[in-house]
């Protein structure tokens, strides 16, 4: 003879499922392609492709949280395992909205208004690695630790705008 299930055990199942999903669909992506780690070619192709379908992931999840939540709370009375129902719900929904932050944007911001010292008063090791740009009278140096970090300096140089990057 079964049990029948308990509607907190399937609410469960259906919760923990949806958010291990949004999660691992938040999280595996921001693991393989940070920044200064080598990635394999396997494991980018399916971060990207995880990126690729995301956000069509993270409805997907959101939705089977919702209909979860729905079902339990017209089988579930008691105020306090609603509230707990609603507030997991409201993770994956949470999930799903982080996912739409394009992080890296927000840590490799270009950097616009590069301060220059002249060589003389640099404070450069002497083996340091940079990027030199001349145009016509005017020289720029932009170390590569720095562009590492941004990826991108917009500058005017000699009047011209240039963009160094590598």
């Amino acid at each position: 003879m079964t049990t029948p299930a308990r509607p907190g055990r399937t609410f469960l199942i259906l919760f923990v499922l949806a958010f291990l999903a949004a999660a691992a669909a938040l999280i595996y992506p921001l693991y393989v392609i940070r920044p200064f780690r080598h990635q394999g070619p396997t494991e980018l192709l399916v971060a990207l492709a995880v990126l690729r379908y995301r956000p069509a992931l993270m409805i997907l999840a959101a939705l089977c949280s919702l209909a979860a939540l729905i079902w339990y709370w017209a089988q579930e009375k008691r105020i306090l395992r609603r509230t707990f129902s609603l507030l997991s719900v409201m993770a994956v929904a949470a999930i799903a909205v982080l996912s739409r932050v394009n992080v890296y944007e927000i840590m490799f911001h270009p950097f616009d208004h590069p301060s220059f010292s002249s060589a003389g008063q640099s404070k450069l090791d002497a083996d340091e690695k940079v990027i030199a740009v001349a145009v016509g009278q005017e020289a720029r140096a932009y170390p590569i630790r720095i562009i590492s970090y941004h990826h991108v300096i917009n500058d005017l140089v000699g009047g011209v705008p240039i963009v160094a990057t590598y």
